[in-house]
């Protein structure tokens, strides 16, 4: 339809220019109308050459013979007719004709297509097209960091907005492999929901998972079991939320290892039940750890610190860090206490908040009682000072109240140190 309404517009064009020059007389004058006007008729030559252009030329001498050529009686009354005034009807009546278009060929077809054909990938573009070019970087293989990743997965990004640390999680052995494999929506969110209803609070979600990521890839029946385990040794919520949160990796013990140690720390102490649950709950990484530094430790406190067994029981259940700590610190802490400050057992053991503090601190403060005349530490003595005042009070305090001094008079003494 596109073609021929193209044609016709070139017949109206060449008619008008036809009129301008004095042709139009010559058509109205003709002897032959049928066969003048359709020699004459220099528009048919624009068509295509062969059979299509005969079967063109006797269409066309057929309507112009009917309607223009003929057209001396309408001359005689005065009115003015020409080919073009007749053409109208043409371009009318041959869109109803499908089958009379021409056959043309596909180069023709080509030629006269509106359509844009579409661009191919081999098509050269300029400059200005290729900078604008914005090409996605290529995901590596392997690699050491997770941040190549996050703005390709949806899971690591959610966990970055929920406060997991991608940078303390990646340094965990197959931490990273793991969570590339998760599915936030499938596979997450319902441990999420677990945490929550466990007591994890909102702003502590991304801690807890930058903590312990390998949670995200445990069965949830097997951690509510663990929940429902402690539930049946009468921790409250609150207890094993506080639990939960302080030491992350509990809930990844199966049932049979939080009970075994239980267990070992009821037996190997001597407490009783509920004593063991309050020793837990205040340090329940103990539960998590490693047992051999306990038992180093214990060995350390009856052997070579020289504490009986009840002692020993007092000073763990009042002190349960002393049972992770360090047994070198641990062994230089008590010499200074027993052997230069002259502490009994008996006192330390009522005190024994006094091995957490750093030795540093307890050796400034003793020296400078000394050197003022006031280093007291037995209670059966005037102006008597407790460990817990030597150790706990800030410096301000401990000067006023304990030394009697300024801190100012503190200040200079310790560089003399």
């Amino acid at each position: 339809m596109a073609l021929w309404a193209r044609q016709a517009s070139r017949w109206c064009c060449l008619l008008n220019t036809c009129r301008a020059a004095g042709f139009a007389g010559r058509l109205r004058s003709c002897g032959s109308p049928a066969r003048n006007s359709c020699r004459e008729f220099s528009p048919l030559a624009l068509l295509p050459a062969g059979k299509d252009a005969v079967l063109w030329r006797l269409q066309a001498c057929s309507h112009v013979s009917v309607g223009s050529c003929s057209a001396p009686d309408g001359a005689k009354d005065g009115s003015s007719s020409s080919v073009e005034s007749n053409l109208p009807s043409l371009v009318k009546q041959e869109p109803a004709k499908a089958e009379t278009l021409p056959d043309l060929n596909a180069k023709i077809l080509n030629e006269d297509w509106d359509d844009i054909p579409p661009s191919s990938a081999l098509d050269e573009i300029s400059e200005e097209e290729a900078v604008q070019i914005i090409a996605e970087p290529i995901l590596p293989l392997q690699s050491t960091t997770l941040r190549h990743y996050v703005d390709h997965s949806e899971t690591l990004a959610k966990l970055v907005h929920l406060g997991v640390d991608l940078s303390q999680v990646e340094k965990r052995q197959k931490a990273g492999q793991l969570l590339l494999t998760l599915d936030f929506e499938k596979d997450i969110r319902k441990i999420l929901l677990f945490l929550k209803d466990v007591g994890v609070e909102d702003n502590q979600l991304g801690p807890f998972l930058t903590k312990n990521p390998y949670i995200l890839g445990e069965d949830l029946e097997a951690l509510e079991t663990r929940v429902a385990y402690l539930k049946s040794k009468k921790f409250g919520k609150s207890e094993i939320a506080q639990m939960v949160s302080r030491a992350p990796y509990l809930l990844l013990f199966s049932v049979e290892r939080l009970d075994n140690r239980l267990g070992f720390f009821k037996n190997e102490l001597g407490l009783s039940v509920k004593k063991t649950k309050d020793l837990v709950i205040r340090l329940p990484r103990l539960l998590t750890g490693k047992l051999e530094p306990v038992k180093e430790n214990l060995q350390v406190c009856h052997i070579e610190l020289g504490f009986q067994r009840n002692e020993i029981q007092q000073i763990v259940y009042k002190t349960p860090k002393i049972l992770t700590a360090n047994k070198k610190r641990l062994r230089q802490t008590f010499d200074y206490l027993h052997n230069i400050m002259g502490i009994p057992h008996r006192m330390l053991t009522r005190f024994p908040q006094v091995f957490n503090s750093k030795l540093l601190r307890i050796r400034e403060r003793h020296m400078f009682l000394s050197f003022l005349g006031r280093a007291q530490y037995d209670p059966a003595q005037p102006s008597y000072i407790s460990l817990d005042q030597l150790v706990s009070l800030p410096d301000e305090v401990f000067c006023t109240e304990i030394a009697k001094a300024s801190i100012q008079d503190f200040e200079k003494f310790l560089k003399t140190l």
